[in-house]
């Protein structure tokens, strides 16, 4: 089995389950987390995730030949005016020859031009020109899902049989106006060969000279060699990225290589917040439990410490976890890490939430406290925890709690309480 297969559960709870970065205001008291802080926060995150669906729906008609539908898609995005708008507009033109509309196909090549003269496509939209006009006037002879499937079973076949002969086919298969199928398979393909010249063009990709629809997909499989060169191309890249897909694609690839120490320059030298706060949670996920409690001590921004208290979750670290509800100046930053350690459960933290609660004073951080053991179902202690209670309103939140709670011990206590 090659590195990549082996890594390739890894990459598809990236894919499926993306790292969310959640503000402090999005910690609520009762332990549940709300996606966005603000209308306008929401306003452009559904713009981006339509225009995210859009394309991808686009995309899978290609591959699967139904160029109307493509062109529907495709165009939809391009009315959004989003950052996909360039790519959307090769892909229509692509679309539109395929189905002989050759005028169309020219025009929205002229339309890519104009809007977008700086634009990643327009060398593939130079080949797609060349293309058309040289098919102007022929018969349509649109590729169907045969043609597809006999160009990956030839390059799989070269590959294993002769691959210094088939990474220039791959080359010329990127360069071409191939289906994106097609290209992804021989980006694929060219991912399995640890040649210099395969990690060579496997790099350019990454860089983005060329074939910017595959190039996410190509720093997903640089992250799976993980060597110093390939490591060294990824952050030079991430320096350099304006766009922000680009960088998070980056951060979730030093997740699959166990990039720690990439991810912590990211978290000490990125000035976009959101992207800042991402690479700290992903710092988590790589087992970088030392680093975020360093990066905890020396931080003084609260949404900062919160992201750092989201990255200790995914790693399980319990006692970062403590330590942070305990040394917190910051109130919604300790409510967040009580939440949080609630979440993750265990003796330890069971512990130190006792512990707390018997020492403070705060009211918001004492019904945290009591929210953290709800999560727990940790009916006896809150029933232990009441039954001292000399505060009312705690004594109301404590049995608050305990009446929604689908456990003997609490519907027992509930019971006395009415017979009292």
């Amino acid at each position: 089995m090659t590195k990549l297969n082996a890594l390739l559960p890894a990459l598809l709870v990236l894919t499926l389950f993306p790292l969310r970065v959640f503000s402090q205001s999005e910690v609520l008291a009762n332990g549940f987390i709300v996606l966005g802080n603000s209308a306008s926060a929401f306003a452009n995150d559904d713009q981006q995730s339509r225009e995210e669906e859009l394309y991808n729906d686009g995309t899978e008609y290609l591959n699967e030949s139904n160029w109307s539908a493509a062109i529907q898609k495709f165009q939809q995005v391009v009315e959004l005016h989003g950052k996909k708008t360039d790519g959307a507009l090769y892909w229509r033109a692509y679309s539109l020859n395929r189905l002989g509309r050759r005028d169309e196909a020219l025009a929205a090549i002229g339309e890519l031009r104009k809007q977008h003269p700086k634009s990643a496509w327009l060398k593939d939209a130079d080949a797609l020109e060349v293309e058309v006009r040289q098919a102007a006037g022929r018969p349509v002879n649109p590729q169907n899902h045969s043609d597809d499937e006999i160009k990956i079973l030839a390059l799989n076949s070269l590959m294993d049989s002769d691959p210094k002969r088939a990474i220039p086919q791959i080359q010329r298969i990127l360069d071409s106006t191939n289906s994106p199928k097609v290209k992804a398979h021989a980006l694929f393909v060219l991912a399995q060969s640890d040649t210099p010249e395969a990690q060579q063009v496997l790099i350019n990709v990454v860089r983005g000279q060329a074939h910017p629809e595959l190039q996410r997909k190509a720093i997903e499989y640089l992250a799976t060699q993980g060597s110093p060169k390939q490591i060294a191309a990824l952050s030079d890249l991430y320096r350099s990225a304006t766009d922000r897909g680009v960088r998070d694609a980056i951060l979730n690839a030093y997740v699959v290589c166990g990039c720690r120490k990439e991810l912590l320059a990211a978290a000490q030298q990125e000035r976009d917040p959101g992207v800042r706060r991402s690479a700290i949670e992903r710092l988590g996920a790589a087992g970088g439990r030392e680093e975020l409690r360093q990066l905890f001590k020396s931080t003084n921004s609260p949404e900062d410490k919160v992201a750092i208290i989201h990255g200790f979750v995914a790693d399980d670290d319990e006692e970062g976890l403590s330590e942070a509800a305990r040394i917190s100046n910051d109130p919604k930053v300790r409510v967040a890490a009580i939440q949080a350690l609630g979440s993750v459960g265990g003796k330890q933290s069971k512990s130190t939430l006792l512990q707390m609660y018997a020492a403070e004073k705060n009211p918001e951080i004492k019904r945290a406290i009591v929210n953290g053991l709800f999560i727990q179902d940790d009916a006896h202690d809150l029933i232990e925890l009441d039954r001292k209670e000399t505060d009312h309103e705690m004594h109301r939140h404590l049995v608050q709690q305990l009446s929604v709670m689908d456990n003997k011990e609490a519907k027992d206590y509930m019971l006395e309480i009415l017979n009292k």
